[in-house]
This record gives structure tokens, sequence and C-alpha cells, in this order.
């Protein structure tokens, strides 16, 4: 198993619009093959943070998922790629592959 990392640099003034999207990216993961954790939103503390996790088989799945998800036939992902850039939501990203243990 693999698990994707993100941390996201966000528009506090945009935070709407980026749960919108997170909620999005929830559907399409689950869709694609993945199991998505969550996204997570500034609370307390830092305003402009937010986070999210989600997990595919191995990294094959993953980069099948990634073929898929920049497929222009694909409409929800269209969608929530339009929702980022029409809003400036997300300042910038990084990503970071992680091997969880459950014991």
């Amino acid at each position: 198993m693999i698990t994707c990392h993100l941390k996201y640099i966000i528009d506090p003034y945009q935070l709407e619009a980026f749960e919108d999207y997170g909620k999005r990216w929830i559907k399409i993961v689950n869709r694609l093959g993945g199991q998505h954790h969550g996204y997570f939103m500034p609370s307390e503390g830092a305003n402009n943070v937010a986070y999210a996790l989600f997990s595919f088989p191995g990294l094959t799945d993953y980069e099948n998922y990634r073929k898929k998800m920049f497929s222009k036939d694909d409409q929800e992902c269209v969608e929530a790629f339009k929702i980022a850039e029409d809003t400036r939501c997300i300042i910038s990203y990084e990503r970071t592959f992680l091997r969880p243990i459950f014991k």
C-alpha cells in the first residue's frame, strides 16, 4: 500500500471553494480505485494550510489513477480542476508518498 500526503497552501479567503474542491476529489479518488482518508481544513493555528491523505494498493495503481485523473475524458476531474483554476484557492502544494504501518 502507498499513501499520498498532500500539504496545501491555500487562500484563506477561498476556504469554501477549496472545501468544494476537496469533497469532489474524495469521490473521484474512491471511484478510481483509491481510498481517500479525507481533507483536513485549517482550524486553529495557520489559516492557510490544509492536508489530504489517500491510499492506493500500490504505486502502479496510483500511476493508473494519475493517467485517468489527467484524462480530459473524465468530466468530474475536469470540473474539480476548474474549481481550483477559477478560484485560485490553491496557492501551492507538496506531495509526499508514505508507507503506512497499521500494527
